[in-house]
Formats: structure tokens, C-alpha cells, sequence
């Protein structure tokens, strides 16, 4: 059984991502940090951010290039796993 939906896809493909947290300090760079271990070679600049309304939260987006099924399970399951990430879209 698969992990996580990603049905329909063709791989490599171009895959974006969300991540929302509590808008700590080091959030950003965290986050940073775990996609770039699944995604060899992605540059800071490649990530965007928006804070919530009032400021509580920090949505944290990138798009890259998925080669594999595997590896978006494998970041799901890492991000997923994480207490500092409230949802992973």
C-alpha cells in the first residue's frame, strides 16, 4: 500500500510543496534543511514564505523536481513524523 497519495504522476516531475509551522526564529532554515536532504542541490532562494494574519504561523513553499514516487513518500514521512510541522501539503 502506498504511503501517501501521489497518483497520476509521471516522475521526474515538478512537485510543490507547503509546509506550515509555528513562526519561530528557525523554522525557515529547519525546513530548509529537511527538503534539502531529499532534494540534493535545491537553493535557498528556490524556497518562499508567508507569515499567518496575526503572525502565529509560517507557511514555508517550494517547488522542485521529484525524481521518484520514494523520494516524495520519503519527505512526506520525514515532515510528517516532525513535531515541528503542523501540516505538510
Amino acid at each position: 500500500m502506498d504511503d501517501f497519495p501521489v497518483s497520476d504522476l509521471i516522475f521526474p516531475c515538478e512537485y510543490p510543496l507547503k509546509v506550515i509551522g509555528k513562526n519561530e526564529d528557525d523554522f525557515l532554515p529547519f525546513v530548509i534543511e529537511l527538503v534539502s536532504r531529499h532534494v540534493p542541490g535545491l537553493v535557498e532562494e528556490a524556497f518562499t514564505y508567508r507569515h499567518s494574519g496575526k503572525g502565529t504561523y509560517l507557511s514555508v513553499s517550494v517547488k522542485f523536481i521529484a525524481s521518484s514516487r520514494e523520494q516524495v513518500d520519503s519527505l512526506y514521512r520525514e515532515l510528517g513524523q516532525h513535531p515541528r510541522v503542523i501540516i505538510a501539503l
